[in-house]
């Protein structure tokens, strides 16, 4: 099940120019909507409003999107909310689930097996935060439009 909130605000100095939000029930199909609905949502900000959307930011956003989804709906019983910010200069992506526990992402491992998706959402996005909410948490997790030229490694949660 999916809902929409769209907004146009002005393009001025970090105001949102568009957002929407998705619930994701369940199920598998769940984490291929989120990265499709991304993929229009961005696609739409470049055609409707002449954002600068690279290739790089759409791939790196639908990897963001695909791994924050897939820790919400492996660990977390319930619904998921996915929700897409734009402004001028980034996107947010922000992805709550129900389960209270806060995650980290830890020190690197080649030996380790799996569970290295914070770790690369942290080595991709220009900000990952981390927040307890009433009712579970909340990922905020930003990408910049204008492509960084230096490595995009970004500091500790």
């Amino acid at each position: 099940m999916g809902s929409d909130a769209g907004g146009n605000d002005t393009a001025g100095s970090g105001c949102r120019v568009m957002q929407t939000a998705l619930a994701l029930e369940g199920g598998g199909t769940s984490i291929a909507e989120a990265r499709h609905r991304a993929t229009e949502f961005l696609s739409q900000a470049q055609e409707g409003h002449g954002l600068p959307v690279s290739q790089q930011v759409l791939e790196l956003t639908q990897l963001v999107v695909s791994e924050l989804v897939t820790n919400a709906r492996k660990y977390a019983p319930g619904p998921v909310l996915m929700e897409l910010r734009l402004t001028a200069h980034a996107v947010d992506i922000v992805v709550w689930d129900s389960d209270p526990t806060l995650p980290a992402a830890r020190d690197a491992d080649p030996g380790r097996i799996g569970q290295h998706g914070l770790e690369i959402v942290q080595a991709v996005t220009e900000n990952l935060s981390v927040a307890p909410e009433p009712v579970g948490k909340r990922i905020t997790a930003r990408i910049a439009l204008q492509e960084e030229t230096d490595s995009p490694g970004r500091g500790p949660l």
